[in-house]
């Protein structure tokens, strides 16, 4: 993997986004929905920030993303949004309201989708109340990105959205608790879940240089590759910085506050290195739903 560091360093010259990396949000025959859980093992690693200044970051690319707050006990997107959602996912579950009645918009380029502690209640729908639901879900097929901040820790409901995502990012941090828990929450996964194909990734949060990510992620994955025989990938890491803070507090996210400063670098260095990567499976949304709703029928 090129050295994060010094390609901040350039980004940091010219931030500039070329307008050849821009695509059209346009559905063709061959589009393909990439959907992304960001997880973690505990709460308070900056997990809700990362996925609210990843969707900013993947919009400023021409991309149609989807923000999908997946946590339902804790759900706080629309803090950082700023935004108080008229609706949410389960007026869908209810049948009073479709999928795109209670998409909300932002002033960020992206499109947000509340959760709710009653979204719990899948598990137990009827076949006709999953074939209701998985028809709504299918609308969002014309998205370029749906991304989905799951909850904290090993709930079933993360372990839902984790198992039908089509790559999962593991948000931790340098604190020795955060780390015990990315662990842990990756060893859930990869035996719980039991299904070899599924992408993780870990991205390190709060650090204070760019060996320090480097060296918390291989210390990870070392372990993970020992222990659990599995490959985990580092994704990259965002940078320790008082604009995260200050944004938490105005409402508003770092990286349309401060796009030049280190936090916002780092996510946009992240998006693209993502944007260079193929999925795997082709059938995006129908894929999604296919696992999401698996062991409910």
């Amino acid at each position: 993997m090129e050295e994060q560091a010094e390609e901040l360093r350039e980004l940091m010259k010219d931030d500039k986004l070329s307008a050849s990396t821009k695509t059209t949000t346009d559905v063709v025959k061959n589009h393909a929905t990439r959907i992304i859980a960001i997880t973690s093992g505990k709460g308070g690693v900056g997990k809700t920030n990362v996925a609210v200044n990843m969707a900013i970051a993947y919009a400023q690319l021409g991309k149609n993303v989807i923000l999908i707050d997946g946590d339902l006990g804790m759900a706080n997107v629309n803090v950082l949004l700023n935004i108080v959602p008229k609706y949410n996912l389960l007026q869908v579950i209810n049948h009073q309201k479709t999928m795109q009645e209670i998409i909300s918009d932002t002033e960020f380029g992206i499109k947000f989708i509340a959760g709710a502690n009653g979204f719990a209640k899948i598990a137990n729908l009827s076949l006709e109340e999953l074939d209701y639901f998985a028809k709504q879900f299918s609308s969002l097929a014309n998205a370029d990105i749906i991304i989905i901040d799951t909850g904290a820790g090993i709930s079933n409901n993360v372990m839902q959205f984790v198992r039908a995502a089509d790559e999962v990012y593991i948000v931790t941090t340098p604190e020795p608790t955060a780390i015990t828990d990315a662990y842990g929450i990756i060893k859930i996964i990869t035996t719980e879940i039991m299904d070899r194909e599924i992408m993780i990734k870990l991205l390190v949060n709060r650090v204070h240089s760019a060996d320090e990510g480097k060296r918390i992620s291989e210390r990870i994955i070392n372990i993970v590759g020992q222990f659990l025989n599995y490959k985990v990938d580092y994704i990259g890491f965002v940078y320790d910085d008082p604009v995260v803070q200050a944004s938490v507090i105005r409402q508003k996210p770092f990286i349309v506050i401060n796009p030049t400063s280190k936090p916002s670098l780092c996510i946009k260095h992240m998006v693209g290195r993502i944007e260079k990567t193929e999925i795997k499976d082709r059938n995006g949304v129908a894929n999604f739903l296919k696992k999401f709703l698996g062991r409910s029928k």
